[in-house]
């Protein structure tokens, strides 16, 4: 068993560690750790899987992170660059006794849960400024600005809700799955089959059907559909091209299986969605 529980390296007379992390220290695979993390993104874009959600991410996004929640950002571009601002804690720097206060009802409760959010509107705009901020503040600084980023997260709710329920506390997991989100990263605007997939890790294909599943809460080919959707959807928005043609770049070879998938992951068509980019 291979073992996906990250070590986050705190510096001395720190309680946690907000730094940040530039290409190659950017990419990581497929991972957790015990720390809360918030992640600002300040270069490049990509794939984000965290728990069961599949999406894209770009400069600007901030994400909140639970521990031991496992997450992965892979860039679109091997070549390009990624950055980010990350603050990872451990929920125990605060004390349960201190949160067990009143005034700490809130953050309290944002820190019991298992789930992983992505902020919007201008409390977006509100935690890059003050993590980017949080690198440099010394001593008790620290520690009473990671208060006020947690009471602004914790109070909002200009967020999307991205995963719940996921985490699981073992420190262990098989690696077959991330040999199959690797090779699915890989080549997942090929044609892939069930027989294909599964013989990589040497399964029977209903063992491998119901081993994935239970590891990423959703079938194998509702995330491969994710992971094609989410390319089309940056192709739509970021290239000057007929949507038939980025139909079939997107692992389609069928515009009306491409329009009927695309309309049950974004609930709008290829058209509405690439005019409502073309429109900003």
């Amino acid at each position: 068993m291979k073992t996906i529980l990250q070590k986050i390296y705190v510096e001395e007379n720190h309680s946690f560690a907000c730094r940040t992390y530039r290409t190659p220290n950017f990419e990581t695979n497929w991972h957790k750790h015990d720390e809360v993390e918030i992640i600002v993104i300040t270069e490049g874009q990509g794939t984000v899987m965290i728990g069961e959600y599949v999406g894209e991410y770009k400069v600007g996004d901030v994400f909140f992170i639970a521990g031991n929640l496992p997450h992965w950002f892979r860039k679109n571009n091997s070549k390009t660059i990624g950055s980010a601002v990350v603050a990872q804690f451990k929920q125990e720097i605060l004390g349960n006794e201190f949160l067990a206060n009143p005034e700490m009802r809130t953050i309290n409760s944002l820190l019991s849960k298992d789930e992983g959010y992505k902020l919007e509107k201008r409390i977006k705009s509100i935690i890059t400024e003050k993590l980017r901020l949080l690198q440099d503040v010394k001593a008790y600084k620290r520690l009473e600005l990671l208060l006020d980023i947690l009471h602004n997260i914790s109070t909002t709710k200009q967020y999307k809700m991205l995963s719940q329920n996921f985490s699981s506390h073992s420190k262990h997991i098989n690696p077959a799955i991330e040999t199959i989100i690797d090779y699915s990263f890989k080549n997942y605007l090929e044609p892939i089959t069930l027989i294909e997939v599964a013989a990589i890790v040497k399964m029977s294909i209903p063992t491998f059907c119901r081993f994935f599943k239970k590891n990423i809460k959703k079938t194998y080919f509702e995330f491969l559909q994710e992971l094609r959707i989410n390319h089309a959807c940056k192709l739509l928005k970021d290239a000057n091209k007929p949507i038939i043609e980025i139909c079939y770049q997107s692992g389609y070879n069928s515009w009306s299986h491409f329009s009927k998938q695309f309309k049950q992951v974004k609930k709008i068509t290829p058209t509405m969605y690439k005019k409502k980019f073309s429109e900003l």
